[in-house]
């Protein structure tokens, strides 16, 4: 797929830079089932992570830095997708990928433009159909590789999407999106976040390393949860720390996913 760099960020002169954690290599290689899981995994999030940062674009919450973000989770995800797709072992999980690359373009032409709030609400519904046609991918590649550390990594990796997820329903509340929807999904979020966190909590295959990583998150969680709730607040402070919270959660998750991989 070719990497063109989205003329909205061009407006702000700012350079592409490599996403730091869990960053995909730059040429297409064999992955393990494991890894596909981790990576497909990831694409859950960014479908929520891009529309969280094109609210805070918008809302001239950390702008800057958030354009910056944007840019590489845009390259990162047609990255993941190459690979995804060069790697699926059976035409399922073929024809899911290509699913999700169809559902990647409207969503894409959208993310990427000067954020108004056309361009967001459109974004609610791409957004949706994007994460599903990514969870399906994630779910046949769980399903392929039949092993419980397999299922950890796509529970592990889903925290990262629902912290994004929460952070995007918390701006787009905060900007006055389908207020009943927006809510309901933020507390169905919330309820599966923290359903998902007592599960890894218990898991017998946890190391001590990693017990040490979701006691981090789950101190973490303390923090944004209390700012989430109070979305109707215009204190331009709490939306920072929404913004730079659910941050902090993601790369905490996305190190113990990257645990559980290993496994």
């Amino acid at each position: 797929m070719k990497k063109i760099i989205p003329v909205f960020f061009l407006m702000f002169g700012l350079a592409f830079m490599p996403f730091t954690a869990g960053a995909a290599p730059a040429q297409t290689s064999q992955i393990t089932p494991s890894s596909a899981i981790n990576k497909a995994g990831r694409q859950r999030m960014l479908s929520q992570r891009m529309v969280k940062f094109y609210c805070q674009i918008g809302q001239g919450v950390l702008a800057d830095k958030a354009a910056v973000q944007m840019g590489q989770s845009v390259v990162l995800f047609e990255s993941q997708l190459d690979e995804l797709e060069q790697n699926a072992p059976n035409a399922e999980i073929k024809t899911a990928v290509a699913e999700m690359k169809a559902a990647w373009l409207p969503y894409r032409e959208v993310v990427t433009a000067k954020p108004t709030l056309k361009g967001g609400d459109q974004l609610i519904d791409l957004s949706e159909t994007l994460l599903k046609r990514a969870h399906n991918v994630t779910q046949l590649w769980q399903n392929a590789a039949g092993t419980q550390t397999g299922r950890l990594v796509n529970i592990s990796g889903r925290q990262r999407m629902l912290s994004q997820r929460m952070a995007r329903f918390y701006f787009e509340k905060r900007r006055g999106f389908r207020p009943a929807e927006i809510s309901a999904g933020l507390k169905q979020a919330k309820e599966e976040f923290t359903s998902a966190m007592n599960e890894l909590e218990s898991a017998p295959q946890n190391t001590p390393a990693i017990r040490k990583e979701l006691e981090q998150a789950r101190n973490q969680w303390i923090f944004f949860n209390n700012a989430i709730d109070q979305a109707d607040s215009k204190d331009p402070i709490l939306a920072t720390n929404v913004a730079t919270s659910s941050e902090r959660i993601l790369e905490v998750m996305d190190k113990v996913t990257g645990m559980y991989e290993k496994l």
